[in-house]
């Protein structure tokens, strides 16, 4: 009878184990890393269909213009439709009030900051982290929508910025231009550098360097050089900017944000140059139709076609770079306006999707074949954000779009037709 007691008794532990066992351990993500031209997480090939969520550290903040309510619901929309990998802005640089800068700013002065953008972006990738999401962290802009080398040039005594910023072109890519060989801009760029890289997430209690939830360090949004003469200075600071991030940073990605020969004052050699820095990780290029006038904005329909065989032209002549260096490629911004060059969520995006689409199916076939086209972002994620005004005001929602262009021009938002395109172009990767 004692045999059979105990038999029951261990029966019943047995049984109340099975019944009350403990939720699944979450098993933290592996960095992505780069092996023989293509990204991996873990040993496993990693491809993405992603978006540009520059704003996503402000949106985390719990300061002006902060809304950790949206945020969560963005990131979890993002999830849905297979999106877990976001281009953002680490911060904006000086002070805060310019029509064509974003706001808030992080770096308010040299080396001083403002600790809300900072504690959004811990935020951002902690609740990035929690959702196996990975980030691409630029670190300065070419343009002045979010200070850049305007507003270390300002720093460093160079003057302002044009009023106007890119709207008066000549007169801003003159004043630009000086960046490439300011060496005071630079060190003051590189203090900023061991500034952000250094930090410790407060909301995860890891150090950034140690944070899988960051796929890459990127030295800025589409550095250019902006001269001829420019390109030895512009081409030594970018390797001095990718040594101190390796020195710093052992675990994570490097690149730059180059756009391409468009970024490279149509200098294939010099993309190739900057590129095959041991230090630089993977390569990048946008494509912009309209910006770069390959459609006629009064018949975009039309004109879709057009920008498809001219952004399929330009994604080869790039990749055959990627392959030439053993790199990955990623397609890191692109976009397309809506099809009647509205910035309303009533405007169809017909075109757009055509135009998205062709690019979605080459990372999905590059993926298929274990190529180099290793992923894109698109621009812009607007989610559940919706313009007030045709220009960015404060505290007008973020939507994608920096302050200084049409609020909605290029972006995506919640109930466009667009994110069943993303959705379905991400489950066949």
């Amino acid at each position: 009878m004692l045999k059979q007691h105990i038999l029951i008794v261990l029966m019943g532990i047995a049984l109340f184990s099975c019944s009350h066992k403990k939720a699944p351990v979450t098993i933290e993500p592996g960095f992505v890393t780069q092996n023989n031209g293509q990204f991996e997480i873990g040993g496993q090939p990693y491809y993405f269909i992603g978006t540009n969520f520059w704003y996503g550290a402000m949106l985390g903040s719990e300061g002006q213009g902060g809304n950790r309510d949206r945020l969560l619901k963005e990131l979890d929309v993002m999830k849905e439709a297979g999106i877990n990998n976001l281009r953002v802005l680490v911060g904006a640089d000086g002070p805060a009030g310019q029509a064509v800068k974003v706001m808030p700013t992080l770096q308010q002065e040299p080396g001083v900051y403002n600790d809300t953008i900072f504690d959004g972006l811990d935020f951002l990738l902690s609740e990035m982290g929690k959702r196996r999401m990975y980030a691409v962290l630029y670190l300065n802009n070419s343009w002045e929508w979010s200070g850049g080398y305007g507003q270390y040039l300002n720093w460093a005594g160079k003057g302002e910025v044009p009023e106007a910023g890119v709207q008066d072109w000549p007169v801003f890519v003159n004043h630009v231009a000086q960046y490439a060989g300011c060496e005071e801009c630079h060190k003051l760029f590189l203090d900023h550098v061991k500034n952000v890289i250094s930090r410790t997430n407060r909301y995860t209690g890891k150090k950034y360097v140690d944070d899988p939830a960051i796929m890459s360090w990127q030295v800025g949004n589409e550095p250019r050089v902006f001269s001829d003469e420019g390109k030895p200075a512009f081409i030594h600071w970018l390797k001095e900017a990718t040594a101190l991030i390796r020195s710093l940073d052992q675990n994570h990605l490097i690149s730059l944000g180059n756009e391409g020969t468009k970024g490279t004052e149509e200098d294939m050699t010099l993309y190739e140059t900057i590129h095959q820095d041991t230090n630089v990780d993977y390569l990048t290029i946008h494509i912009w139709p309209k910006n770069w006038s390959w459609i006629d904005i009064t018949k975009l329909t039309e004109s879709v076609d057009t920008a498809i065989v001219l952004t399929n032209d330009y994604i080869q002549s790039h990749l055959a770079i990627a392959e030439k260096l053993n790199k990955p490629l990623v397609i890191e911004e692109f976009g397309y306006p809506r099809d009647n060059h509205n910035y309303t969520l009533d405007d169809p995006t017909t075109a757009r999707d055509k135009f998205y689409s062709n690019i979605f199916q080459q990372v999905v076939q590059s993926a298929q074949e274990n190529g180099q086209l290793a992923g894109c972002n698109f621009w812009t994620w607007g989610g559940f954000g919706r313009p007030t005004h045709e220009f960015w005001q404060p505290w007008d929602d973020y939507v994608g779009d920096p302050s200084q262009e049409e609020q909605g021009l290029n972006s995506v938002f919640d109930t466009d037709a667009t994110i069943k395109r993303i959705k379905q172009y991400n489950k066949q990767i």
